[in-house]
């Protein structure tokens, strides 16, 4: 028998052997897959195999090698990017869906939840009167978006920029903190990354909206369209937020399409203290997140949100294709009933993006809702904000730390100082290398104002708040270290 079917009825066996090997990955016990006595190069450096191994030993190597050594990005002591590790219900969804439902279309239940978790995600997150699509993260998204933006600037002037191309100069104006997706979206739609146009920041790293109005009517003098203004909601940097409803309103003045990279941020919303920095969200022409950030997906799930999907429909559909189109039921009247799931695509997501194949994600939003519901995620979400801010205190108070940049959300820019250290940047960026390296606590650094930033960001299910001040001891401790080389060097 073939040895791939005769695998067949062994998948519970098989997933608990590589779910026992996940939890003792999880207890974080064991060394870097960098550390120096590590030899799992050298195991796994193999000819193509001609003649297979079969699912056990493939398994075995897969427990044995491959977990152990395995990302520190799910650690409870990773704070570098922003990212996380998947949280338990996120990971069972996606196991689920890649075996029974491998691609989100068709009439099944895992595409009927892609639409209701988007209604969901967008009821929480404030915007409950946009509609959404999934992508695999916000480089995507925000291209999607920005597609959107197009398609309506130039069917504005009676072209069709899908089918037609452009003909002309457009800008979109971001800030300098936004992040380099958006030129990058603004290549890959043909505009150009220099049509982007970066506003400058105020001392708080927020959009000064008096600069960007001068910047609109510098291009409306010069003959160049105003297509689309990104305004972030939840910078990468520094979590920063721009003043949304200013440049909200702007837009509806200038009629440019409104863009809010949430990415990040979004689910900021859910802290009712900061709720008066997301006014302005209503104005918004479109929105994304990444729920494999702050929500705790596994990576490749994110979210373009957008008051009219047609634009959408116009700017990525796909030409008809005779494989495609007729193997469906074709009888569109109401009193048309599906009676098999290949009787219908389901909602066309593949029309409103840039990916025919694609997995479904929305099993894996809905199962994290479903799971711990608003408030389960609203109480995360306030924990990860007070650490950051725990963080700010304690670099206020002590005489050894400097605090770069207040929190807006869950990061906080900070790092050491002391009288006896003559270039800042170099002494703190030696002491974060140690810090990681001692494999504990790894938030990843940045500069404010030139000036080299300790940088934690914190947004995994797994950090606890007293992880915040147990960072400033280290830091403390390595710093006083440092510093005691330094005097030993120079006596």
């Amino acid at each position: 028998m073939n040895n791939e079917l005769a695998e067949t009825g062994r998948l519970a066996e098989l997933l608990g052997s590589i779910g026992q090997g996940l939890d003792q990955f999880l207890k974080f016990e064991h060394l870097d897959a960098q550390h120096p006595s590590k030899q799992w190069h050298s195991l796994l450096k193999q000819p193509l195999p001609i003649q297979g191994v079969g699912v056990n030993q493939v398994t075995k190597l897969i427990n044995e090698q491959i977990i152990p050594n395995g990302s520190p990005v799910p650690n409870p002591g990773f704070s570098s990017f922003i990212t996380t590790g998947a949280v338990t219900s996120s990971t069972l969804a996606t196991t689920a869906a890649n075996i029974a439902s491998p691609q989100r279309y068709l009439g099944t239940a895992f595409n009927f939840v892609e639409e209701l978790s988007l209604n969901w995600l967008a009821e929480m997150l404030g915007v409950p009167n946009l509609k959404g699509v999934y992508s695999s993260g916000g480089s995507v998204a925000n291209l999607i978006a920005l597609g959107g933006a197009r398609q309506s600037a130039f069917e504005a002037i009676g072209i069709d920029p899908s089918a037609n191309g452009i003909d002309r100069k457009v800008s979109i104006y971001a800030s300098a903190e936004c992040h380099h997706t958006i030129q990058r979206s603004a290549g890959v739609l043909g505009l150009g990354r220099q049509s982007v146009k970066l506003i400058d920041c105020d001392n708080k790293q927020r959009m000064k909206v008096s600069s960007l109005v001068n910047a609109i009517e510098s291009d409306i003098k010069n003959g160049v369209m105003p297509m689309a203004i990104v305004a972030n909601a939840g910078t990468t940097n520094t979590g920063a937020i721009d003043p949304l409803k200013a440049i909200g309103e702007l837009a509806k003045q200038y009629d440019i399409w409104f863009h809010v990279d949430g990415a990040y941020g979004l689910p900021g919303i859910l802290d009712q203290r900061l709720a008066e920095l997301y006014q302005g969200l209503e104005l918004a022409d479109s929105v994304i997140v990444d729920p494999h950030k702050w929500l705790g997906a596994s990576v490749g799930v994110a979210a373009t949100f957008v008051k009219d999907r047609d634009f959408l429909l116009r700017a990525f559909t796909q030409e008809p294709a005779d494989y495609l189109e007729g193997s469906v039921e074709q009888d569109d009247s109401p009193n048309s009933k599906m009676e098999h799931s290949l009787d219908d695509f389901g909602i066309p997501y593949f029309d409103f993006g840039v990916e025919l194949s694609a997995p479904c994600r929305g099993i894996v939003v809905w199962a994290m809702i479903q799971e711990i519901g608003v408030q389960g995620l609203r109480q995360r979400i306030f924990r990860h904000n007070d650490m950051a801010r725990d963080i700010a205190v304690a670099a206020k108070n002590h005489p050894n730390l400097e605090l770069l940049d207040e929190p807006t959300l869950s990061i906080c820019c900070f790092r050491y100082v002391d009288d006896r250290i003559d270039d800042l940047n170099l002494f703190n960026q030696r002491l974060h290398r140690r810090l990681v390296r001692e494999n504990q606590y790894m938030p990843s650094t940045t500069k404010i104002n030139e000036q080299l930033a300790i940088r934690p960001c914190y947004i995994g299910a797994r950090h606890e708040r007293e992880q915040a001040n147990q960072l400033v001891q280290a830091v403390l401790t390595i710093g006083n270290d440092l510093i005691n080389q330094l005097d030993g060097n120079n006596g």
